[in-house]
């Protein structure tokens, strides 16, 4: 009995010692600092956003909080800015919300239809066809902006949110993933829906988008920061201030300098941290659905 109890006493695993997990500690001092390192510009942005004009000309960025945080976000949110005054950072706020979601929805909406005809009409020259359409991604909007700008004036588009969208919602890359994701649903889906007498509109209607909601969370995030972010396609179709949008209105505050006049650097930073916020919102919202869109491959 005796020679029992000392068997399993001594056979019995020792607890190991607590101690500092060196790589552990490592992991997480390289991630604090790449945040770190990452939230710097955003936090020297709101600080400088708080100061005066003269203060920031003269000094440069700012580390430190000024006195004038109200009233310079009040100023950029309900008085008029830019040249002519007629435009404020609500209104331009508003207009960069049209151009995130319509570039986002129409972007999703025209790639879906895309690679649903790709995948499951089986058309001739349909692999040529998706090559054609992916063949875009070597052709950016710098590269094809004047074309399109000749074809938005000749419509009439100018200083339309119509210019601002239409011309842009056609998306390789979204109709890439898309494609991948249709690829993936199983034949007997298929087959069941077609037994139970589900046409093509249908199968798309009530299957495909349903269990694409990951995929479309997934392209809307990238697709809306891209509209929210555009610069160049906004300063080239709209002159009238009415319909600048946030990116455009921080070139603008900073172009008025008039004598001695000194540019609004706070404006255009407190508007900067504005333009911060939806994008960061929308990821933040759509975080879990985002990884999951883009890593789920088992349908």
């Amino acid at each position: 009995m005796t020679d029992t109890a000392t068997t399993l006493h001594t056979g019995a695993p020792d607890t190991p010692a607590t101690g500092i997990r060196w790589g552990l500690l490592f992991d997480h001092a390289i991630l604090i600092a790449g945040s770190l390192f990452m939230l710097l510009p955003v936090y020297l942005a709101f600080m400088t956003s708080t100061h005066e004009a003269v203060t920031i000309h003269i000094g440069g960025v700012q580390f430190l909080p000024g006195d004038r945080l109200a009233e310079n976000y009040a100023t950029v949110l309900f008085d008029g800015i830019g040249f002519a005054g007629a435009v404020n950072g609500t209104t331009m706020m508003v207009n960069s919300m049209i151009l995130g979601f319509g570039f986002a929805i129409g972007k999703i909406v025209v790639a879906m239809m895309a690679a649903y005809a790709i995948v499951y009409f089986r058309f001739p020259l349909a692999e040529l066809a998706f090559w054609a359409i992916f063949f875009t991604l070597l052709l950016p909007l710098e590269v094809r902006i004047l074309p399109s700008y000749e074809i938005v004036q000749k419509m009439g588009l100018i200083n339309t949110y119509t210019g601002l969208i239409v011309p842009l919602i056609a998306s390789a890359t979204a109709t890439f993933f898309f494609r991948q994701f249709f690829k993936s649903v199983p034949d007997e889906l298929i087959e069941a829906a077609r037994i139970d007498g589900a046409g093509p509109l249908k199968f798309f209607r009530d299957i495909l988008v349903p269990l694409s909601r990951t995929m479309i969370a997934a392209i809307f995030i990238i697709m809306f920061v891209y509209g929210w972010n555009q610069y160049l396609w906004p300063t080239l179709i709209t002159t009238n201030e009415d319909y600048f949008t946030l990116v455009r209105g921080i070139k603008q505050i900073i172009q008025v300098w008039v004598g001695a006049q000194i540019p609004e650097y706070s404006q255009a930073m407190a508007l900067a941290v504005l333009a911060m916020l939806p994008p960061v919102v929308v990821v933040v919202v759509f975080q879990s659905w985002f990884i999951k869109g883009l890593t789920e491959s088992d349908k």
